[in-house]
């Protein structure tokens, strides 16, 4: 029993580290590349693309992290795919995670700019610059849902909830949350990807599958996408803005939203369950 569990603990850090060694080893790959292209010092063009620079070079590089991970976690079975929640043909719970996704965009913006958190310059910078490629939505809207879902909740979860077991089963599913937000590598970040993770993985413990953790995570950057794309002047503004400054108006769609989020939060928590269950 102790073998099994120190032998669970160390995946979940071989998890996460590999995580992080496929996404620096492939941005370090992709800066020597440009670098001996171009004539240019590694070192240069590495502390450019830190500041949001060479913004094509950097969603290159997230596509083909993001591929080698979903290959990887794949093709050792750290995260193992089946398609037996799929067979169950699992729809309305489906549709149920992505009025969900949507319904929640409003209110965690609100709490997240309660918060009064702001994400350093330079990464906002470097936000910036894979938003605005073509290739900016393939990687954050199609392949990062997938990879990390993979990771962090096919992988990351599923030994964690082995660790604590189902009577501690929130345990897990918070500290699975506070690596997603940790990796993020700042507070701004972290603590909304630490309350994303949170549904996440309430997602993945009734299903034990991450079909419904992507649909989720799809929407949720998929609306970002979309929203920093045709409203490019609310890139810099509050929620506040997007009412024209109208605070009765702001409050009216956070409850709208949540008219929608409730109500999605309760027919989960009676629909969802993993494949096979009745």
């Amino acid at each position: 029993m102790k073998n099994d569990l120190i032998r669970d603990i160390l995946y979940v850090v071989l998890f996460a580290a590999v995580f992080f060694l496929l996404q620096f080893i492939t941005e370090a790959a992709g800066a020597a590349i440009y670098a001996f292209g171009h004539g240019m010092s590694v070192d240069s063009v590495t502390k450019a693309m830190a500041m949001g620079r060479y913004s094509e070079l950097l969603t290159v590089t997230v596509v083909f992290s993001s591929l080698l991970t979903i290959a990887l976690y794949g093709a050792l079975k750290w995260a193992p795919v089946s398609r037996s929640y799929l067979r169950s043909k699992p729809w309305g719970v489906v549709c149920w995670v992505v009025f969900l996704a949507l319904g929640s965009v409003l209110p965690l913006e609100w709490v997240y700019e309660r918060i009064a958190l702001t994400m350093p310059e330079s990464l906002t910078q470097l936000f910036d610059g894979v938003m605005k490629q073509p290739w900016g939505y393939a990687a954050i809207g199609l392949l990062v849902p997938v990879a990390e879902e993979m990771v962090f909740r096919g992988a990351i979860l599923r030994r964690l909830l082995s660790i604590f077991g189902e009577r501690w089963h929130w345990v897990a599913i918070a500290v699975s949350a506070l690596i997603f937000g940790a990796m993020h590598g700042n507070l701004a970040q972290g603590l909304h990807a630490f309350i994303i993770g949170l549904i996440l993985g309430w997602m993945y413990y009734r299903t034990k599958s991450i079909v419904p953790t992507v649909a989720f995570h799809w929407v949720n950057n998929t609306v970002a996408y979309v929203m920093y794309n045709i409203m490019p002047q609310m890139n810099d503004g509050k929620l506040i803005d997007l009412f024209h400054g109208d605070n009765k108006m702001m409050y009216m769609g956070i409850g709208f939203s949540l008219c929608i989020a409730i109500p999605s939060v309760i027919q989960l928590a009676a629909r969802m369950r993993p494949a096979g269950d009745k």
